[in-house]
């Protein structure tokens, strides 16, 4: 057997060994792997190929390590996204945007990390959504989604610069109830209801800034999300893009046939 063969033999070893026993359960997410020196010695090896072999598992996305404490089956969190129009709507009373109020109904801690505000010139799909010219001016609110401290999602959610300039929506902060309850405010400037929403799914693999922006693992895909939102005279409000992590979530879509 040549050197490389027998030294890799081990390191090969720990790495099926342990992600077979992640993928399986009999290790639980954030359940703490061996020590280095256990299984150096389970493994007759060395702890630089021990460590060689967490590298890889962590490459993986499987485990992640905490200086001093070792590495741990890693956590990942999934929020379970329902869309209903009861729900929306429980959700609209209860005054926090649906990202925030399902998470939470979930026992998980979600917040929202507002990235940008901006009016930009919409691009031909943007328009198309809206019934804009391609060009005209849309607001653009950007922002990324946590879940225990986990990014999530970015999301790009752009509206009509002549529906929301002047707005809430135009301002650089967080909005309490999210940017519908702007929309719907009887005593606000737009004062249109919500009515319906139009969803489509794409699966792809990620750009370099989503891997950096969502701390995905290699090989781990992403689900693009657009939404088009209308209101009661069926003119679209709103279209929101969505990036998330495949392995992050779950969507559950109900629809009434009667």
């Amino acid at each position: 057997m040549s050197q490389s063969a027998s030294s890799g033999f081990p390191y090969r070893r720990i790495v099926d060994d342990l992600r077979r026993e992640i993928l399986s359960g009999r290790l639980q997410p954030g359940e703490q792997l061996p020590s280095e020196n256990d299984l150096a010695a389970k493994y007759t090896t060395s702890r630089p190929t021990v460590r060689r072999a967490i590298a890889v598992l962590r490459g993986d996305g499987l485990v992640i390590t905490e200086q001093g404490r070792g590495a741990f089956v890693r956590r990942k969190p999934h929020v379970r996204f329902r869309l209903e129009g009861a729900n929306y709507r429980r959700h609209r009373r209860s005054g926090l945007p649906g990202f925030n109020a399902q998470a939470s109904e979930q026992g998980q801690t979600p917040r929202q990390r507002l990235l940008e505000v901006t009016s930009v010139p919409a691009d031909a799909e943007i328009a198309l959504r809206l019934n804009l010219d391609s060009g005209e001016p849309v607001v653009v609110r950007r922002r990324l989604f946590i879940v225990d401290d986990q990014p999530m999602a970015l999301c790009n959610s752009y509206y009509p610069s002549t529906m929301a300039a002047g707005t809430a929506i135009a301002d650089m902060r967080l909005i309490k109830g999210g940017a519908h309850a702007v929309i719907e405010d009887p005593d606000g400037s737009i004062r249109r209801s919500i009515a319906r929403s139009v969803d489509e799914l794409v699966a792809r693999m990620p750009t370099i800034a989503e891997v950096d922006a969502l701390a995905l693992s290699p090989g781990e895909p992403v689900v693009r999300i657009v939404r088009t939102v209308f209101d009661t005279t069926d003119t679209p409000v709103e279209v929101q893009e969505t990036i998330a992590a495949a392995d992050r979530h779950e969507f559950r879509y109900e629809v009434s046939m009667r």
